[in-house]
């Protein structure tokens, strides 16, 4: 089977292929003492997005983790807190071309290794901090690696490119549409790339930045340019991190669990707004209806909850004294429970649907849909427990 044709299958014709994840760097240019690939989005570090990127790929066989030794005890953390497998951690170097010769050398030098891990026919270079990698994009360069010897996305330039004189005036300006943008994952036969790095002067390991441009000049092999796809970018600047949550709580915001309980007198209320919400997001059904139900089946599962996972008790009613639908003693146990959940990455909403006139409900029900999407999209712990009235 050949990479690509699904995460579930038995494997790609290509085996094994590995992935070395270099995430040494020091988060200068981000402006935090947090090194980004630390930084934690929606709650989750960076890192561990990417990590699961690749490990839900069946066809990748190791995912080779390469961090600086101060930060080797929190990726340990990591990979504990969020269940990873198929991962190894590795020191990294002073630089990110010698943390990626670390990580290829878990393949090939006992002395760096305890044991030798399976050499690779081909191996993948992507960025920690590079989280939205699909498994389309990465298959392309593997296949193109595994005929070329290298491969690597690209992507159109957006800015012009411009050079400037030693006055510091306009030199000359390169021809936008010759160029492109070279970003990641690259993939490599595994003895090219290594023997790239077995070859590289102390210059190009210190100050070298393209991983391509080394199978180029060490092995003759000219690398194959796979058009990569707008979510390749790498995390490097602040804004990024806001741009990488929003992405982030939009994928989150495609599923819903909405728990109601309904009376016969107000199921149509109920059928509405689940007629609403499935035609605006991807709606998932559970077979268990109360909310205490779903958490203990959360916690039985022992899946690890990698997100803050939300849950919505709605309440509908069809009278205008909201205490006729719910009294105080509700309220508060509802309270009570979302503290008590909410230690455990739950996060539990309340929302009472009250409507009198039946001539308002769509306008009702249209006002509680959006309620909810955007508690689902927004996951703020300070709401939980409330009883939010549509």
């Amino acid at each position: 089977m050949e990479p690509g044709s699904g995460s579930g299958g038995a494997g790609p014709a290509v085996t094994p292929v590995a992935a070395v994840l270099p995430a040494g760097g020091s988060g200068e240019r981000l402006g935090s003492a947090t090194p980004k690939q630390f930084c934690a989005v929606q709650g989750r570090p960076l890192v561990s997005y990417t990590v699961r990127a690749m490990e839900r790929i069946s066809w990748i066989s190791k995912i080779i983790v390469v961090v600086s030794p101060e930060n080797i005890e929190t990726m340990k953390s990591i990979i504990e807190k969020y269940g990873h497998e198929r991962v190894m951690i590795v020191e990294g170097g002073i630089t990110r071309h010698r943390s990626i010769f670390n990580g290829l050398k878990v393949f090939a030098e006992n002395e760096f290794s305890n044991h030798l891990l399976q050499k690779p026919e081909v191996v993948i270079i992507h960025d920690a901090v590079r989280p939205f990698v699909e498994e389309d994009i990465l298959s392309k360069v593997v296949l193109a690696a595994k005929e070329h010897g290298a491969a690597g996305a690209i992507r159109p330039l957006v800015s012009t490119v411009i050079a400037s004189a030693a006055d510091g005036c306009l030199d000359h300006s390169l021809e936008r549409a010759r160029y492109r943008a070279s970003e990641m994952p690259q993939a490599f036969l595994f003895d090219v790339i290594y023997e790239a790095y077995q070859q590289c002067t102390d210059y190009d390991l210190d100050y070298g930045t393209e991983c391509l441009h080394l199978a180029l000049k060490y092995c003759n092999t000219n690398a194959k340019l796979v058009e990569g796809t707008a979510d390749l970018w790498k995390v490097t600047y602040k804004r990024d991190l806001y741009a990488a949550e929003s992405i982030i709580k939009d994928n989150l915001s495609q599923q819903v669990c909405v728990i109601t309980y309904v009376k016969e007198a107000v199921a149509q209320v109920g059928f509405l707004l689940h007629e609403y919400l499935k035609s605006q997001i991807k709606d998932k059904k559970y077979a268990i209806q109360e909310t205490q139900q779903l958490v203990d089946m959360l916690e039985k599962s022992n899946i690890p909850l990698l997100y803050p996972v939300v849950l919505i008790s709605v309440h509908l009613g069809v009278s205008e004294n909201i205490s006729f639908s719910i009294g105080m003693e509700e309220l508060t146990r509802i309270k009570k429970f979302a503290r008590e959940v909410k230690k455990k990455n739950i996060l539990v909403y309340g929302l009472l649907i009250q409507y009198k006139d039946h001539l308002l409900l769509q306008e009702t029900v249209n006002s509680a849909a959006a309620l909810i999407m955007a508690l689902i999209k927004d996951r703020n712990p300070e709401l939980i427990g409330q009883l939010l009235v549509a």
